[in-house]
């Protein structure tokens, strides 16, 4: 069956029940996980020795709790060669690793390439050869679903691309006809865009999975700063004043990507209304997490003050000639100091608290920011320059 022309790729109740064949096959539990080692459905073999609570180690036990499996536990399992296996791989219990009863891996494979992996554990005497041989035409079958959905996804993720990309105009109104009928029912109903940034991924087409990113719809990279990438997400809503599920899917990608340090979310939109200024909200909400910590890691729209004006101006801009000689490193305490005083409102109390200097120093510093700058701190006017000034300087 087609929905608008291409097969349908929510094949979540289908990996459930060819886990649940696989696990009657052999007798045991079985737990199908993608190359990622990311876990996608796991078999309750009904059997009254798969009750003993030892049935499960800490590596077995965090795999279904988490849905994924550490990057150690990852490297130590491919070690045994599972990744070039096009047959079942026996690995022995390794106590010190967490592994307290031995595994039998069925690499899951598709046109030779290989998408996941089922996992059992192996018992004395453990399944049987031809029961294996059966086991691993199972396999065959979710691999063939599992690269329906990576190619889905990767279509989703070009045609998500263009609809950032694209612009105002007829070429925007094309994109974005095109995405929506790739989502189908998907498109309706509120969503919203996540910036995740910087994204590590060295390959421009290295997104991770929407199924495996919590109420992600699709997921896309492109450029970031001109020097590297970050990932755009479309988040689904159950309500446009409902944020919970975009902060889910943001704390997850934080999470998977260490190199990522923070994530911007635009306003909700109601369907793909205006996905092109979500997107800019959202870019914008990332970097002013990047330039104010205290903003982040994950940053709305709605909540970056100031910034939402700064960073609609042009990223390469030079600072103001007035402000531009405080912006020399040689003066970062006296820049840092300005800042903090306008941040106070003018205080010098709760300046000089924040800064943990005497006032009179802070006093100091200050004149020393008006004969850099020829800029009066008693001005209004002036004082709005320069603080707008700093904060748009951290944005460079």
């Amino acid at each position: 069956m087609r929905e608008n022309g291409r097969v349908p790729t929510d094949h979540k109740g289908d990996y459930q029940e060819l886990v649940d064949e696989l696990s009657e096959l052999l007798g045991a539990p079985a737990t199908l996980e993608n190359r990622d080692f990311e876990l996608i459905a796991f078999g309750a073999y009904d059997s009254e020795g798969d009750l003993d609570p030892t049935a499960l180690d800490p590596v077995r036990t965090r795999s279904i709790l988490t849905r994924r499996s550490t990057a150690a536990v990852r490297t130590w399992f491919e070690g045994f060669g599972i990744t070039r296996a096009t047959g079942p791989v026996r690995i022995p219990p390794t106590p010190e690793a967490g592994v307290y009863r031995g595994r039998i891996c069925l690499p899951v494979r598709h046109k030779g390439v290989v998408l996941g992996y089922v996992w059992l554990l192996d018992d004395d005497p453990g399944p049987t050869d031809p029961q294996l041989a059966a086991a691993m035409r199972v396999t065959d079958r979710i691999g063939a679903l599992l690269a329906d959905e990576a190619q889905h996804g990767a279509d989703l993720s070009r045609e998500l691309r263009a609809v950032l990309t694209a612009g105002r105009g007829w070429q925007g109104d094309m994109a974005l006809a095109a995405f929506r009928t790739a989502l189908g029912p998907r498109a309706d109903g509120p969503h919203t865009v996540l910036c995740v940034a910087p994204w590590p991924a060295a390959d421009p087409d290295d997104a991770p999975s929407a199924r495996t990113v919590p109420h992600t719809t699709a997921l896309c990279t492109l450029p970031w700063n001109g020097t590297s990438r970050c990932l755009a997400v479309l988040v689904r809503l159950r309500a446009p004043d409902v944020h919970a599920p975009a902060l889910a899917a943001a704390q997850r990608l934080l999470s998977v990507a260490p190199g990522a340090r923070a994530v911007g979310a635009g306003t909700p939109r109601d369907g793909l209304t205006d996905l092109a200024g979500a997107w800019q909200e959202a870019s914008a909400a990332a970097r002013a997490a990047l330039a104010e910590p205290s903003l982040g890691p994950v940053a709305e729209w709605s909540a970056i003050g100031p910034y939402r004006l700064l960073t609609s101006l042009p990223a390469d801009g030079d600072p103001d000639p007035a402000v531009r000689p405080l912006l020399s490193p040689a003066h970062r305490e006296l820049a840092r100091t300005a800042e903090t005083y306008l941040d106070c409102a003018g205080q010098a109390a709760r300046t000089a608290a924040a800064l943990g200097i005497h006032r009179q120093t802070l006093y100091y510093r200050l004149s020393r920011v008006e004969q850099l700058t020829g800029l009066d701190l008693d001005d209004g006017e002036h004082r709005l320059l320069l603080h707008m000034a700093l904060k748009g300087a951290r944005l460079a």
